[in-house]
């Protein structure tokens, strides 16, 4: 293979990150970065760089680290093989993300098991070249944006169901609430997910969950939801369950009150009647204590 004199990158639509075909490079090879890229050279397992925008000589004498990857050195022009890579800084990926089943929680104020589902996206850009390379070089076949955002999206989805489960319990809401709090459990995940990210040379930005959901076709769901409109409907009316239970008391017993003589019809509503005004009495006392 022959020895390169120039060594360029010209990105294609949706690549992330390229590695230049030969590393056949010597001593005058020229590297030239282009705006919005960065290069690091690669020789087993070893990195220098990154190199910024510009022209850069790769000699021994302007970057004396290199002198690891030469293996004769001399006053002219000395070959040596490295890989080298450009990543692109300008490059910002947008993955949606979402949760391909629901999560089953447990709402913390209702204690009944519930499935929601989550959906966002976010964008990531490469903070450390150097660091991204070192750790991604054989873990993903190509950096190109596919592959990256399968790569990243399934570490977020999976942090994002724990910190959703964990959010709930920490401020004790409903999960029927949790819309309400979309801003706050947006910033919490960015701040978690971003120091893991960190280790991967990469920086999370603009995290967002746009929609955190109940299936309202589940029977969990259907059951909460009924409670909640009878709950809203007494508080509007003015009673309360235990009220509602005794005057549902009343009209039974009413309505059995031909099955047992006049005499036991008119004693069983009489105690009927003292239980529930009883009830009444200790319910608005509780009312009003509280």
């Amino acid at each position: 293979m022959a020895i390169i004199d120039v060594v360029t990158w010209d990105p294609a639509p949706g690549v992330f990150a390229w590695r230049f075909p030969n590393s056949e490079l010597h001593t005058k090879t020229q590297l030239i970065v282009s705006e919005g890229q960065e290069a690091v050279l690669f020789n087993q397992g070893t990195a220098i760089g990154p190199f910024g925008p510009g022209r850069h000589v790769l000699d021994t004498a302007n970057y004396p680290v290199l002198t690891s990857f030469v293996k004769i050195a001399t006053g002219g022009i000395t070959p040596f093989k490295a890989e080298v890579w450009f990543i692109s800084k300008a490059f910002k990926l947008d993955v949606k993300w979402g949760t391909a089943g629901a999560i089953q929680v447990e709402d913390p104020q209702y204690h009944i098991i519930l499935p929601v589902r989550a959906f966002g996206q976010y964008g990531i850009t490469v903070e450390d070249s150097a660091l991204f390379l070192s750790k991604m070089i054989g873990m993903v076949p190509a950096f190109v944006e596919k592959v990256l955002a399968d790569y990243f999206k399934g570490i977020i989805i999976t942090r994002a169901k724990d910190l959703i489960a964990k959010y709930l319990v920490d401020k004790q809401i409903s999960v029927l609430l949790l819309s309400a709090h979309l801003n706050d459990i947006s910033n919490t995940i960015e701040r978690q997910v971003s120091e893991e990210l960190a280790a991967y040379g990469v920086k999370i930005v603009n995290f967002t969950v746009n929609s955190i959901s109940t299936d309202e076709q589940d029977p969990a769901v259907k059951k909460l939801r009924a409670a909640m409109a009878k709950k809203a409907e007494m508080d509007i009316i003015g009673y309360n369950y235990q009220q509602e239970r005794s005057f549902d008391t009343l009209e039974t017993a009413a309505g059995n009150s031909g099955n047992g003589g006049m005499m036991n019809a008119g004693m069983g509503l009489s105690t009927v009647v003292l239980s529930c005004v009883m009830l009444c009495v200790q319910s608005e006392l509780i009312t009003n204590l509280s």
